[in-house]
């Protein structure tokens, strides 16, 4: 292709296709384009998650994240509203069934509140009212927490970026970067045939492969992509009404995911999870997955087996509660205990494409590197894809800073 684009951006998720879309509109007159390696948009963490439209109840206040999950929250809606895609604002209830959790959940209160996030606490007989079904001595009630089809969110912008005469080249993998002076050479294959994609400015939304990204351009980074599985089951269908919020454990501060919860999807089912187990391969959604190349880069990162060892009994008893069905049960019986076995029925699985520092820190804020003509998206955490307009004006902000954009 002889074609100099202005913008190339990589990754064909939420993030991408929302930061492609804000630029164009922004820029008019540039030439933008999204190369994502798969046939679909949203084949990875935005179509593997639960569609909820977070409020923003757990970040620190003044992070990066809550900032933008609080924008994302009212952003997300809007744009449902106008373009139609149904939503619905369902509300979180955040169950407090110890003392423990009693104490916690007060924290968690005055972190709401603190965000600037309507909160209400309920105590036991509240709760009761509520929700019938569900067992605990107190609760938040989050009004502002809502569900939606991600997938249909990402489609849309990308349709209104193409309209705005956006290109998106689907099935073509990035397989080499060149920075020069003034261009970008990005080398690609498109089913298996080779082709080249010349660019003033890159923009890299990899998600479960951020880092090669980073590494192809030989940028300087002390992270690497840790794949966490999350896997969920869905309830059998008579258990659809079983609540009518979006039902969340009290997060124990000490573990790095937030614990199995009930999620009412858009679709009138509901769902238990995610665990957060050990994936070994990143793009793994099947039961039984392994990827020597995924494995081998893993076991030789020395992050991998200091975040292991920080977490090693948390991360035994989520592995053997992917394994053994009761345990797995257990974890939402003790909000919900009517519920067995036999209720959990098969569900896909999510892929965390978790940044970890060569210390074994997990990144829990957005990550971001850069050289000259490219900015790179290295972590992207949840609520990513409620945050994800917020994101891509955040994103454009940067770039258009930039002296060479």
């Amino acid at each position: 292709m002889d074609k100099v684009y202005d913008y190339i951006i990589v990754g064909g998720g939420i993030v991408g296709i929302s930061t492609a879309w804000q630029l164009i509109q922004r820029h008019p007159d540039a030439s933008v384009i999204v190369v994502e390696k798969e046939d679909t948009l949203a084949a990875h963490q935005t179509g593997h998650n639960s569609g909820v439209i977070h409020a923003g109840v757990y970040y620190a206040p003044g992070s990066l994240k809550a900032t933008l999950c609080k924008a994302g929250e009212k952003a997300t809606k809007a744009f449902c509203t106008e373009h139609q895609i149904p939503f619905e604002q369902c509300g979180k209830l955040l169950v407090a069934t110890d003392d423990a959790e009693l104490n916690r959940m007060q924290a968690l209160y005055k972190r709401c509140l603190k965000n600037g996030i309507e909160v209400k606490l309920l105590n036991q007989e509240q709760l009761q009212q509520q929700e019938p079904n569900i067992t605990g001595l107190g609760a938040i009630l989050v009004n502002a927490t809502g569900i939606v089809d991600y997938k249909k969110v990402t489609n849309k912008m990308a349709e209104l970026f193409v309209q705005l005469g956006g290109v998106i080249a689907k099935r073509s993998t990035v397989t080499a970067i060149q920075e020069q002076t003034d261009t970008l050479f990005i080398d690609c294959q498109n089913d298996g045939q080779p082709f080249q994609l010349q660019g003033r400015f890159l923009i890299c939304c990899g998600g479960l492969m951020a880092d090669r990204l980073t590494q192809m351009m030989n940028i300087d980074t002390e992270f690497q992509i840790i794949p966490y599985r999350g896997e969920y089951y869905r309830l059998s269908p008579q258990h659809n009404h079983i609540v009518s919020h979006l039902i969340y454990p009290i997060p124990d501060p000490d573990l790095p995911f937030l614990g199995v919860h009930l999620t009412r999807m858009i679709d009138g089912t509901v769902t238990v999870g995610p665990n957060a187990v050990q994936g070994w391969k990143r793009e793994g959604y099947s039961r039984v997955n392994f990827s020597a190349k995924d494995t081998i880069e893993m076991l030789t990162f020395k992050g991998f087996w200091k975040v292991s060892a920080n977490h090693l009994k948390a991360g035994l008893v989520e592995t053997k509660n992917s394994w053994w069905k009761p345990g797995y049960l257990k974890l939402v019986n003790k909000y919900c205990p009517q519920l067995t076995t036999s209720d959990l029925t098969p569900y896909p699985a999510g892929i965390r494409a978790q940044a970890v520092l060569s210390d074994g820190s997990l990144v829990h804020d957005f990550l971001f590197a850069e050289s000259p003509r490219s900015l790179h998206v290295c972590n992207a955490p949840s609520p990513a894809a409620t945050s994800a307009i917020p994101i891509g004006s955040y994103i454009c902000d940067k770039v258009l800073a930039n002296t060479y954009a």
